[in-house]
């Protein structure tokens, strides 16, 4: 996929460059044009990139939006630019609620060239809506979200498939963002609606902790057993895929590749010369992979942000200080050898 290589490198760009991206033009000639022209744009085509579109709003005239992008002659998506280390609360979207209503446009973005929101009218015809139905953050992605994001290409731009997807893109992301909550931390209204099915009794605070721990360890449990039968059916030859994945895009809340797989082994192999190899477990998340010490998210070893093929690191502690480490694969992770077994040690004698 062409648009794959182009964001990879987009995104070392930020990360090389990031400290000097603290102004709003910075960050539009940095990442947001270079986005744009991964998405098929013609940046330098000023009839289909327009930079400070300007469109009318009730009695303000010559209102501007940093970009406006045509397809076939008409404007199809709106862009609200921010500094990149920018806020893109809801508050500060206000210039493109007018934009919205007041053009033909049913589609928005608000971007500090990090984070990419995007909205469009769902809830209520001509009215933008408060919350954005697909984020792309260019620092933390995984193949499904630049599945999502080939759909805005210029190439393949639809805009009645975009819109009327947008509705249940949005419902998934919401009802995701929960279940991730709930996998990190299960909140009490989880760990009462469990331990109500499960106890009898009062339940006293001793019972949610009991309960809460069970149910955090649970979790881990079921992405084990999913990753473990992935493995057994790729060995069994009972399937061809190259990543091994809990779930497709639309069942699942994370992706666990075979690259993270082997850097757990090799971890966890390093760990063994000091502890019970079984206390070494893997827990994956949205935007990293985490190597816990007896399955607690409060005892991390290490994290793998290897979601980008061309920029991996890992993710080294001391206290709770993260420092990323840039590997090129999972075998380089044996030259943090004494730094994982000294947080080892660390987490042990706690």
């Amino acid at each position: 996929m062409e648009i794959e290589a182009s964001i990879a490198e987009l995104q070392s760009t930020l990360r090389k460059h990031r400290e000097k991206l603290a102004t709003e033009e910075a960050a539009k000639t940095t990442l947001v044009l270079p986005f744009l022209r991964a998405l098929g744009y013609n940046i330098f085509d000023p009839d289909e990139v327009v930079p400070e579109f300007t469109c009318d709003v009730g009695t303000k005239k010559g209102e501007k939006v940093d970009y406006g992008i045509c397809v076939g002659g008409e404007v199809k998506i709106l862009i609200e630019c921010k500094p990149a280390n920018g806020d893109l609360s809801i508050k500060h979207a206000s210039q493109l609620y007018r934009y919205f209503a007041a053009t033909d446009a049913r589609l928005a973005l608000l971007t500090n060239g990090v984070i990419y929101r995007f909205f469009t009218d769902a809830e209520k015809t001509n009215m933008m809506d408060d919350r954005p139905f697909f984020t792309f953050d260019l620092d933390n992605y995984k193949s499904s979200d630049l599945r999502t994001l080939a759909t805005f290409q210029r190439a393949d731009f639809n805009l009645d498939r975009i819109v009327s997807h947008a509705g249940a893109l949005k419902l998934q992301s919401e009802v995701l963002a929960e279940l991730r909550k709930e996998f990190d931390e299960p909140s009490d209204e989880l760990v009462k609606i469990i331990a109500g099915r499960l106890h009898d009794g009062i339940i006293t605070k001793a019972v949610r902790d009991r309960f809460r721990s069970a149910i955090t360890q649970a979790f881990g449990s079921l992405i084990r057993d999913g990753v473990h039968q992935r493995l057994e059916k790729a060995i069994s030859g009972g399937g061809d895929e190259p990543d091994i994945e809990i779930a497709e895009t639309d069942q699942s809340m994370v992706e666990t590749t075979d690259v993270e797989i082997e850097g757990f082994n090799i971890i966890r192999a390093i760990c063994a010369e000091k502890v019970d190899p079984s206390r070494i477990v893997m827990r994956d998340a949205k935007s990293y992979c985490a190597i816990l010490l007896d399955d607690n998210n409060r005892r991390t070893i290490a994290r793998m942000h290897f979601n980008s093929p061309t920029a991996r690191h890992l993710g080294l502690f001391s206290d709770k200080v993260e420092t990323r480490e840039k590997v090129s694969g999972p075998v380089e992770i044996f030259k943090q050898r004494r730094a994982i077994l000294k947080r080892l040690a660390e987490l042990d004698e706690e």
